[in-house]
């Protein structure tokens, strides 16, 4: 998760991790940061010190009340100051604005080896639920055993339900997620793409198996 309010970079980021193998969301601020994070399973942290609202060292703090996630300081300032309170607050890296994008992904497959030694073998796994399978650090999509094309929000969507496969995942969620700001209530944008997943995997649309409506809710992929 990037927590940054810096809109641009975020999705720079995205866009570079994410075709890394890695699932990436974001947050405008550290408030969304935390609600998010109580959402979403999330392997590491990168946050930002000058946010509005909230800044980064408050975020850091409220996170290590319940939680050792990783967390990656990023911030424009050089001052060692900064880097040594947020270290001591309990950060377990920090690299400052501008930085090459290479650096950032070496520090954070450092703090996931640090942390949980299995995490990038785990995060290159294929993902698998009702004949649906991902693999991850390809971004491919078999169904049943045959290849299916599926575009970028299509295959997170899949991943967001498939690595939730026995839970209800709610449209606030995926919106949350996938698109990482604010969105209006009336957005129905999630449940096209959706529809166009069904389609595509074979699901009958008036009775789905693989993708289940939760009427008023969102969405499960059964176990």
């Amino acid at each position: 998760m990037i927590i940054d309010d810096d809109p641009k970079l975020a999705s720079l980021l995205q866009e570079y991790l994410g075709g890394r193998g890695f699932w990436v969301c974001s947050a405008k601020d550290g408030i969304a940061g935390l609600e998010r994070l109580q959402a979403a399973d999330i392997d590491v942290v990168i946050l930002d010190v000058m946010m509005p609202m909230i800044d980064g060292f408050g975020v850091l703090q409220a996170i290590r009340k319940t939680s050792r996630i990783p967390v990656i300081m990023l911030t424009a300032r050089g001052d060692d100051t900064d880097r040594i309170v947020g270290l001591e607050m309990g950060a377990d890296d920090y690299i400052s604005k501008p930085f090459n994008p290479r650096e950032l992904l070496a520090r954070i497959k450092a703090v996931l080896r640090r942390s949980q030694p299995h995490a990038l073998d785990t995060a290159r796994d294929n993902i698998s639920a009702v004949g649906i399978t991902l693999n991850t650090a390809r971004r491919e999509v078999h169904v049943d055993g045959n290849s299916i094309n599926v575009t970028t929000m299509e295959f997170d969507i899949l991943h967001a339900l498939l690595s939730r496969a026995g839970r209800v995942v709610t449209r606030d969620i995926l919106m949350a997620e996938l698109r990482g700001q604010e969105w209006d209530v009336y957005d129905r944008s999630i449940d096209v793409h959706i529809s166009h997943l069904r389609k595509k995997i074979g699901d009958n649309s008036k009775s789905p198996q693989k993708i289940k409506t939760i009427r008023g809710v969102g969405y499960l992929v059964p176990n």
